[in-house]
């Protein structure tokens, strides 16, 4: 939970929105609320049931959510709310054949990253699996972005958001465009059951005693042409054999050139069935 913080609704009026007002969710009930720090009572609410409303089966449903908060003001998307919408499973309900006690009834193998308006509670933003590096058609490839535990998102200044996917230990920055332009993954343990529970990035203003660095740009390399400086280079002592398959093909584009050159298709001596030859 967190206060709302000073927000443009509050100051048209909207008394939902008090600065002092407690935004909360609830992880097991995928409940999300805002209660009055005045009266302790609900005055703004989304979930459990998602089928609820219009507006609610619209959003989807929501399973397992960590770090619902409002954009802080003065940031690309001031007083919207950011969900990070865990997936996995959560949820009371009826007893069924993937619930036996009524607990965990809703399931989904899969993570997103939503950005509400809270007036309406209309999605302004989604980012979901299939959106990623070219990850494929939706909802069949939603689940290569998952953590159903733990996990953030972040708005930052230049209107990118930086995203914890806490149990695979993947920290990124996407454009609102979702293009990711940068990703970390932690390397910092040999357990791979190790989850990080959410990470922030800090603007340089932060650590005032130390001068602002100069930022270079890096480029976006292109994975089909890129080769790691001092690898192997294209020629025929660097290529296998793939018994059963008509012409050659080759795992980057750059070594295509080079393999016209240095390799051509023959017999195997012991088997009619031509041979390929691809370079690793």
């Amino acid at each position: 939970m967190s206060y709302l913080g000073p927000n443009k609704w509050y100051d048209a009026g909207d008394e939902r929105f008090h600065p002092e007002n407690i935004i909360w969710d609830g992880r097991e009930a995928n409940y999300i609320a805002i209660i009055s720090k005045k009266t302790g009572k609900v005055v703004w609410s989304l979930g459990p049931d998602y089928t609820a409303t219009k507006e609610e089966r619209r959003i989807g449903q929501i399973i397992g959510q960590h770090h619902v908060h409002m954009i802080p003001k003065g940031l690309p998307g001031e007083g919207n709310i950011l969900i990070f919408d865990n997936g996995g499973w959560s949820g009371y309900g009826v007893p069924s054949n993937t619930s036996r006690d009524g607990t965990k009834v809703n399931i989904m193998d899969r993570s997103r990253v939503i950005e509400l308006d809270p007036i309406t509670k209309k999605v302004v933003w989604e980012l979901k699996g299939s959106d990623l590096f070219g990850y494929g058609l939706p909802g069949i490839n939603d689940y290569r972005f998952y953590s159903p535990l733990t996990s953030s998102a972040q708005r930052l200044p230049n209107g990118n958001t930086f995203i914890t996917e806490g149990v695979g230990g993947r920290f990124f920055e996407v454009t609102p465009d979702k293009e990711v332009v940068w990703e970390f993954i932690s390397p910092f343990t040999e357990n791979p059951g190790t989850i990080y529970y959410r990470a922030y990035r800090y603007p340089y203003s932060y650590v005032p005693q130390l001068p602002e660095p100069n930022e270079i740009p890096v480029p976006k390399l292109d994975i089909r042409t890129f080769r790691v400086p001092g690898a192997a280079p294209c020629t025929v002592e660097n290529v296998v054999e793939v018994p059963g398959t008509l012409g050659y093909q080759d795992v980057t584009q750059a070594c295509v050139a080079a393999a016209d050159q240095d390799l051509s298709l023959r017999e195997d001596e012991d088997d009619d069935d031509p041979v390929t030859y691809t370079k690793f």
